[in-house]
């Protein structure tokens, strides 16, 4: 038994997180440290999307959203932004056969109209072609930050109400979720951010409320199956209270246990 099948033989099939969000950092890092140019490590970032979607979907996770690209990220070097706009449509459009193959849908979120255009038509292609799919959800986060997408919220709701389809009564936190871009896909249970910053970088702030964070010292491109499994036995091996006791989350799961 390899270190990956071990990881995953104490893994309970039944508790997997639904939604695992990930904050894929240390690309530039990864590229420093052995002296190349840092669009090798977004090249080699590539591999680890790669692994991570194949690794979801084969184990039954049903959402995975990947911080691709925030809106922050506009402000780099021109050169930077260019390659990882080439990166991201050629690598979408490349991966695209394995995708449909592997029932995988597309979801884009973000500012997309801001992405230029041919990685746009790339990624707009992938999320037609994949519309049909019924497995994973594979969220990508691009040209986005959440700090956007909950002024865009609250600007649509601003807009409902002056125009009088909802009163501001009506504003509860099930519709302000309802006009994220996110809306319709649960929160994520599992947050995982690598490169070894403990920080959520304007990422999913309305919808990471109660995830489950985890942090890692492994740089994004060196991310492996095996560190993902180590994640998910450590989110396992966490009680989640959502604000009750620990008396109380123990009583629900007794109550839940078939009688015998």
């Amino acid at each position: 038994m390899n270190n990956l099948d071990d990881i995953i033989s104490r893994i309970d099939p039944t508790r997997l997180p639904r939604h695992v969000a990930i904050i894929m950092d240390g690309n530039g890092r990864w590229a420093n440290q052995l002296g190349r140019p840092r669009s090798d490590g977004h090249a080699e970032g590539v591999s680890a999307v790669h692994r991570a979607v194949e690794f979801s979907s084969d184990m039954g996770i049903e959402y995975l959203t990947l911080y691709a690209f925030s809106t922050e990220n506009w402000n780099r070097p021109q050169e930077e932004v260019d390659t990882l706009m080439y990166l991201i449509g050629w690598a979408i459009e490349r991966e695209l056969p394995d995708l449909i193959r592997n029932n995988v849908k597309i979801r884009l979120v973000g500012d997309i109209p801001r992405i230029p255009e041919d990685a746009r038509r790339r990624l707009l292609n992938a999320e037609k072609a994949t519309s049909h799919c019924t497995g994973l959800t594979l969220l990508m986060c691009l040209s986005y930050s959440s700090r956007w997408e909950i002024a865009e919220a609250a600007r649509r709701l601003a807009t409902q109400a002056a125009e009088g389809v909802i009163s501001t009564s009506d504003i509860t936190e099930e519709l302000i979720s309802a006009n994220l871009a996110t809306a319709g896909v649960p929160d994520p249970d599992l947050l995982i951010r690598t490169g070894g910053e403990e920080r959520i970088s304007n990422f999913l702030l309305w919808q990471i409320a109660y995830s489950e964070l985890y942090f890692t010292p492994v740089l994004w491109p060196d991310f492996q199956k095996e560190n993902y499994a180590e994640a998910i036995l450590d989110y396992q091996n966490r009680e989640r209270r959502f604000g009750k006791t620990s008396a109380q989350v123990q009583q629900k799961d007794a109550d839940l246990e078939p009688n015998i």
